[in-house]
This record gives structure tokens, C-alpha cells and sequence, in this order.
């Protein structure tokens, strides 16, 4: 594997240094001149940027052999420099999108030519035209883009729905999400953080409105001006935004059994001053059901376990933002944005517990009811001034957060010895309370430059600084009732930690194009962290620093105007978070400990992708073959502790962990009013771990696939499938995932209101994603029974003027690692 790792860098690294020694020859061009044009390739349909576009410069009709061309940036902007006066005409195309050719007049000074506005692809029928809207699924060189905003099923629904259905992403029964089977990523809102998010991402994304959401980006291979954190990429939700000008707003409610939400928006744009703000609450119910049965090995012989118990959880949330655009002069922009969310929930957890061990004073039997508690409150405030320049593409910005995340947690529980059925409270034979708070807060301060070097040739350069501090601080309380009526705490199970992380960065790229076909990116990153640690309980504290260089680099060469290839390599930092490193030992379930490890150490993922993209007719296909190497991977580690009958489960730099992956996402419209999108997916994954004993290898694979078909009178009717096998993990399996909905829509008057009704799971009330542990000193199978089966009526109204979205600066703190349901932070 190490052979493999060196001779694909060196492979990407050559293609690179040859791409750039070529640079000094590529000087191809009209006639010298004083001229200048300049624009922006926008999407039709949502005014949003079209990152990449092609934009050629032509001689008046009919001569159609180009004069030069350039690549749009990541804003969709362009420019022209050096040009002879004279008639011209400039033709943007891009993959997915018909092109748009616009006739200019060049003079001796600088030309804004304004927007290029691109419709997705057109199919032709005989002499007829039939332009179709935005496809659900897009692909761009860098990202695959999920429209959620084109599909009728979200209606209704939350963030988690919405992140269920986009490409290379799953979303499990309790809300957990995976990115290409790996849970190590981050979720950005608006290309900005979200304490939302980052504090508990399941619950969190229960808050967020599909309705509000525009799009979801999942970028596999993030360049330098991303943080380095997550190493199967970053996931970019793109929430509505503005008006074009004047007002609009959206209200919306939905009710089901599993779900029900308000949500509603209100924009404005007037002159120089866009605002922007949503008020949205709902509550959300979850039933479910587990099973686990345990084969433990010792000296003393096979002991046995086996659980099962039923439970349910309840909540409710709030989310609301406020944004705020000025621009006081030309070439100054000033945003302001912040968001608060607030959520809290219940749940109650019957089991039954039955240990047989080869000790007989060592047996147990017993029932237990637990009830558990938490609530969360984040809420942030961003700050961001713009400055623009008369050179195109030339661009300043300052930006600063503040964040403030904090929540509670706790559980009481009563037991019943030698009981196989729920006693009375007043007949528990031991009890136990416990209760907690993870107080945080977050600075963040960010400076960003551009500066062009020609019409292909541009430098970015930036500065950052993350001031993190979090915590956690835990009590237990226990009661045996035959020593009297009262809790006490128990000091052993205590814990009161404090934890700061420092993160400073800086970064440069350097991207360029070689002729009209070939455009490439070399970017560095180099980051220090700092980091302090207080355990109070035990009195002992650690403070580690280290540096890190995060280079990437990609190449991709144009094979024609509707196809390309892109070559990219990453390297990646996974820092752990508070989940990982918090030492307290959680022991309310019964033969389980689970507790952080401290002194963890982060991770480094090197990342190779090969990809190709074409469009041929009515369909858009991306094909990409991947390679992601951890050298010092952090696992979960399942031990058998010294007390006979229990697991202890921490977090350890165990394991070498290698994802050999092929992935092909295609969208296409086989008639004018039907859209499909397919994505198959398919990995061989490689998991060892000489310390655990462990070498774990094998394939498997997913399918995502969403289809909608318009009917007459504003009827629309959609479907979407998920499923995927089991996965690999360093000590077992993970579970197999189906899921599946169907959903339809009626638009009506004037196009102003929709009524939907979705319905997910109907012929399967409930999945069972089974999971197996095996090492030399235990074997487990776990069962949990997730209820999907549910049902969803919706009514939508907007009023006002049609949305036009603006691409704002924003804050990227992507740099902790967390599991699929704690984003960490």
C-alpha cells in the first residue's frame, strides 16, 4: 500500500510540474489591444454563480473558430485583457447548461458586459426546442450539487431528509450521516460554520427546513482555502437567500406522524441594502427498538449476554436567522448574519438484561427504566466586509465570528433486580441520576486575497485564526435502597474538564491554464495548533502544539465542450473533538463503559481522485475513481474491561485504514417532463490494526436513485430509493441501510401555493441495521430497530418577487473531527 501511496504522488505531483513549466508557452491570443471585457456566468434559473464556465471570444457570425478563451472563477466571474477594438461575440458553455452567446463591441477601455445567464441542458425534438428545468443532481469539476429545491419530496421535511437524498451520502435510522461510508466530515451552512451543527449534528439537522434549503454541495477533494478537517470532504448546505428587488416570503406547514414544523421566511432587497430572515419551529417524535446478544471468553469460561428493550424520544426545536447586505459604495460590500437555534428532547428506554456467566454469583437479571433529557442553544453572529476592485477577479475580505454553543444532558434510571418485567418506582432495587453541561464558545477571524495574473492565471492567499474553548462537566448519583432513602454522588464517576484549541492558518494557491483545454490548482496550507487541557477531577493537565502542511493540487484538461477530466490529490487533518477526548466514563448502559480518550493524537488522510464528466444529450455523467489512505486512523476500540461481563469502548490511533473507491452519479431526462438521477457506488475497503489483531477487508456498495415526473395541471409525482450492504469496520460490520419514499405535489394559484404529500417506508414499518463485534475476547451482534414508515401533508405559500441568491464571504471551520450524529467543536 505504501508503493501504491508514493507512485500516485509522484504520478500527480509530475503531471502538475509539467502542467506548470508549459505555462511560459500557452500565450495564445487576439491581437494586442487596450481593450477589456468583463462578467459573470450565472445560472438562469437560481441567479447563483456557475463556477468554471467556459467562456470563449469569437469573430462576428459566421466565423465560429474562437479568437481565445478563459475559465470562469469559483464566483462565475471572467475577463478579457489586451483586446483590439472591434465587433465580437462572447459564448459561456458549461457541462449540464446550453450555452449563451452574447454580441459585443470592444473600445480602448474596459467593457462590463454584465450577466451570461446559462438554462440546463436542452433537448432538441425535431425542429423544437424544449428547455427543461434545473436538473435535481449537477456536476461540477469540483462538487456534485443535490437541487433540493427541484425535488417535490422534501415538502415539509428537515435538513436530515434533504441530506438523505444527495449523492455519496447516507443517513441512518437514528439520523446519523455518512459521507462515502466514512463519518468523517464537515457540514458547512452557506460555506460558513454552524454551531448548530458542529455541537450535534442528528438533532441539529431536525431544525432546519427542507423548504429552506436551496441546494446541497458535496466536495470531495477541497482546495487549500477550505480548514483542513475531514477526510472524506466537506458537505455545503445552501440555504435561499434575497430577492432580485423589492419582497418576497415563504410560509409553510407541515404535519405527520413522525414530524410536524412551521416555517416561514421573510426578504427584502431596496437599493444598496438586502435583508434576509426565517422563523421556523417544529417538534419531531421517534420510535425504536434494540437487541443484543454477547459471547464473552475468559480463564472462568463463555459467558453470556443478552438485551432487548424498547424506547422512544420526543422534542422540539426553534431555529431562526436574521441577514443584512449594504453596500455603501462601489466596490464595498458589508454583511452581517446570525442565527440562533434551540432545541430539547426526552427519551424514555425500557430494558431487559439477562448476564449468564460461568460464576454464578456473578449472574444478573434485571429490568431497567431510564429516562433521558438534553437541550441545546446555539447562537452565532458573522461580520464581513468585501472590498472590490476595478480589475476583475481582484478581491480583499475580512471576516469574524463569534459562537456560542452550549447544552445540557442527564438521565435517571430505575432498576429491578431478579425482575424480567417494570416494577413500580417504589420497588427499585438501585437507582441512578445523572446530569451534565458542555458550556463552549468560539472567535474566529479570517482574511482572504485574490489577485489575477492574466486572463488565466490567478493567486489566492489568506490568513486565519479559530480561538476554541469547550468543556464538559458530569455528575452521578446513585441510591441502593436498602441503604437508605437518599442519592449520593458517587466522586468516581465525576468528571469536570476544560479544553481550549487554538488553530492558526495560513494558505496560498496558485491556479492557472495551459491554451484553452487545460486549467490547474497548486495550494498549500499550513496550520498550527495549540492545545490546553484541565482535568479537574484528577488534577492533571496537558498542553501539545504541533505544525501541519496540507498540500493539494488538481489538473483538468477540457476533452470538449461537453466533457472533461479532472485529476486532484489532498492531504487532510483530522483533529479530535470533545466527544473523542472527553475522559468521562459513562456507565448507564448495562455492561457498557464508553468514556474519551485524551491524548489522542489527529490523523492525516492522503486523498487521490481521477474523475470524468460528460454530457451526452439528455444525460450528465460523472465517473470518478478515488483513493483515501490513514496512517494513524482513530477507532473505536471495543475491550473487555477487568470487570468480568463488561465492554469498555474508547478511541485509540490504532489502525491503517485505506478506501479503494469507484463512483459513477448520472442524471438525465428521458422526455421532456421526467427526470432521473442514479448513483452507484462501490468500494473495497482495507482496515488493519496489528495492535487490535485486526485486518479487515472486503467491498461494498450503495445506490442512490430520484426520479420525478411532471403530470398536467401542475401535478407532480417523485420517488427515491436508497440502499447499501453491509460495511467494513476495523473490529466487525456495520449495518446494511434501505430507505425509500414516494411523494406528490399540486401547485396552484399562479404558481403561488403548493399542497404535498409524502409518504416514506409504506410497505416496511421498520429496518433492522445490525452491526457485529468480533475480537479474541468477545463476539456481539447488535440489532436496532429503526420505525420509518411515515406519512407527511404539507402547504406551501410565497409571495413577492422571485428569489435572486447572493454569493457571500463566508467562514469555513471545517477542523475538528466528530462522528455522524456529533460534529464536534
Amino acid at each position: 500500500m505504501k508503493k501504491f501511496t508514493r507512485c500516485a504522488t509522484g504520478g500527480l505531483l509530475s503531471l502538475l510540474f509539467a502542467v506548470a513549466t508549459a505555462l511560459p508557452a500557452a500565450a495564445q491570443g487576439p491581437a494586442a489591444g487596450t481593450g477589456a471585457l468583463t462578467g459573470t456566468v450565472l445560472d438562469s434559473a437560481s441567479r447563483q454563480p456557475v463556477a468554471y464556465a467556459t467562456v470563449v471570444l469569437l469573430p462576428p457570425a459566421p466565423n465560429e473558430k474562437p479568437i481565445t478563451g478563459v475559465a470562469a472563477d469559483d464566483q462565475g466571474k471572467f475577463s478579457f485583457t489586451k483586446l483590439a477594438a472591434g465587433p465580437f461575440r462572447l459564448r459561456a458553455s458549461y457541462v449540464g447548461y446550453g450555452t449563451h452567446t452574447r454580441a459585443v463591441v470592444v473600445d480602448t477601455g474596459p467593457l462590463d458586459v454584465g450577466a451570461l445567464r446559462l438554462r440546463a441542458t436542452a433537448q432538441a425534438l425535431g425542429e423544437a426546442v424544449i428547455i427543461g428545468s434545473k436538473p435535481v443532481v449537477e456536476v461540477r469539476p469540483d462538487r456534485l450539487v443535490y437541487n433540493a429545491e427541484q425535488d417535490v419530496s422534501n415538502a415539509g421535511g428537515t435538513a436530515q431528509d434533504v441530506l438523505r437524498k444527495a449523492p455519496l451520502l447516507a443517513v441512518d435510522g437514528d439520523g446519523n450521516v455518512t459521507m462515502r461510508g466514512s463519518a468523517n466530515f464537515k457540514v458547512l451552512v452557506n460555506n460558513k460554520p454552524s454551531p448548530t451543527l458542529a455541537r450535534n449534528l442528528a438533532e441539529a439537522l431536525k431544525s432546519i427546513p427542507a423548504e429552506q434549503i436551496q441546494s446541497v454541495e458535496v466536495i470531495t477533494t477541497p482546495p487549500a482555502k477550505y480548514d483542513g478537517e475531514g477526510t472524506a470532504g466537506i458537505i455545503n448546505i445552501v440555504l435561499k437567500k434575497g430577492t432580485k428587488q423589492g419582497a418576497n416570503g415563504r410560509l409553510g406547514l407541515s404535519g405527520g406522524n413522525r414530524n410536524n414544523n412551521f416555517n416561514s421566511a421573510l426578504n427584502f432587497r431596496q437599493g444598496k441594502i438586502n435583508f434576509t430572515s426565517s422563523a421556523n419551529a417544529g417538534t419531531w417524535y421517534s420510535p425504536g427498538a434494540s437487541e443484543i446478544y454477547r459471547l464473552g471468553y475468559s480463564a472462568a469460561g463463555t459467558d453470556t449476554l443478552r438485551r432487548n428493550g424498547t424506547n422512544y424520544s420526543r422534542g422540539g426545536w426553534t431555529y431562526g436567522t436574521v441577514g443584512l447586505d449594504y453596500d455603501p459604495a462601489e466596490h464595498h460590500s458589508i454583511t452581517l448574519a446570525s442565527s440562533i437555534n434551540y432545541y430539547s428532547g426526552k427519551g424514555i428506554r425500557d430494558l431487559f438484561n439477562r448476564y449468564d456467566s460461568p460464576l454464578p454469583a456473578a449472574n444478573q437479571l434485571f429490568s431497567r427504566a431510564t429516562t433521558e433529557v438534553f437541550n441545546g442553544l446555539n447562537v452565532e453572529g458573522t461580520a464581513t466586509y468585501t472590498r472590490t476592485f476595478a480589475q476583475a477577479r481582484k478581491e480583499w475580505s475580512v471576516l469574524g465570528q463569534y459562537a456560542l454553543n452550549t447544552g445540557t444532558f442527564g438521565y435517571d434510571y430505575d432498576q429491578f433486580q431478579g425482575s424480567s418485567v417494570l416494577l413500580s418506582s417504589a420497588e427499585a432495587s438501585y437507582r441512578e441520576r445523572s446530569r451534565g453541561r458542555t458550556p463552549g464558545q468560539e472567535v474566529t477571524l479570517q482574511t482572504d486575497y485574490t489577485q489575477p495574473l492574466g486572463e488565466q492565471s490567478k493567486l489566492e492567499v489568506g490568513l486565519k485564526g479559530i480561538f476554541r474553548s469547550t468543556g464538559s462537566v458530569a455528575t452521578v448519583d446513585t441510591l441502593r435502597t436498602n441503604y437508605g432513602p437518599a442519592l449520593a454522588k458517587d466522586p468516581r464517576r465525576s468528571t469536570d474538564f476544560s479544553y481550549r484549541q487554538d488553530v492558526q492558518a495560513a494558505y496560498g494557491i496558485y491556479s492557472f491554464g495551459v491554451g484553452k483545454k487545460l486549467s490547474a490548482s497548486l495550494g498549500s496550507r499550513l496550520e498550527r495548533t495549540s492545545v490546553n487541557a484541565d482535568f479537574r477531577t484528577t488534577n492533571s493537565q496537558f498542553a501539545p502544539s504541533y505544525f501541519t502542511v496540507l498540500p493539494n493540487g488538481f489538473a483538468q484538461y477540457k476533452l470538449n465542450e461537453a466533457s472533461s477530466m479532472r485529476a486532484a490529490y489532498s492531504r487532510r487533518i483530522t483533529r479530535p473533538a470533545i466527544d473523542f477526548l472527553n475522559p468521562f466514563r459513562d456507565a448507564s448502559a448495562p455492561g457498557f463503559v464508553s468514556f474519551g480518550n485524551p491524548f489522542l493524537s489527529p490523523e492525516l488522510t492522503d486523498s487521490y481522485e481521477l474523475s470524468y464528466n460528460t454530457t451526452v444529450k439528455i444525460t450528465t455523467l460523472n465517473a470518478a475513481l478515488s483513493v483515501r489512505h490513514t496512517g494513524n486512523a482513530i477507532e473505536s476500540v471495543n475491550l473487555l474491561s477487568d470487570t468480568l461481563g463488561v465492554v469498555e469502548t474508547t478511541y485509540r490511533n490504532v489502525a491503517a485504514n485505506t478506501f479503494y473507491q469507484f463512483n459513477v452519479f448520472a442524471s438525465l431526462k428521458p422526455n421532456p417532463k421526467w427526470d432521473l438521477s442514479l448513483g452507484p457506488d462501490v468500494q473495497y475497503v482495507v482496515r488493519r490494526s496489528p495492535s487490535l489483531q485486526a485486518d479487515q477487508r472486503g467491498f461494498t456498495a450503495s445506490l442512490n436513485l430520484n426520479t420525478s415526473y411532471r403530470l398536467p395541471k401542475e401535478y407532480t409525482v417523485q420517488a427515491f430509493a436508497y440502499g447499501s450492504l453491509r460495511t467494513i469496520d476495523i473490529q466487525g460490520y456495520g449495518p446494511a441501510n434501505l430507505y425509500y419514499s414516494f411523494g406528490g405535489k399540486k401547485t396552484f394559484w399562479n404558481k403561488k401555493a403548493d399542497v404535498a404529500l409524502n409518504i416514506a417506508s409504506p410497505f416496511n414499518g421498520r429496518w433492522p441495521y445490525r452491526s457485529t463485534l468480533s475480537t479474541p475476547a468477545f463476539d456481539q451482534r447488535s440489532t436496532f430497530y429503526a420505525y420509518q414508515r411515515s406519512f407527511r401533508l404539507s402547504l406551501a405559500y410565497r409571495f413577492g418577487q422571485e428569489q435572486q441568491g447572493k454569493q457571500r464571504k463566508s467562514i469555513n471551520n471545517d477542523d475538528t473531527k466528530g462522528g455522524g450524529s456529533k460534529q464536534g467543536g
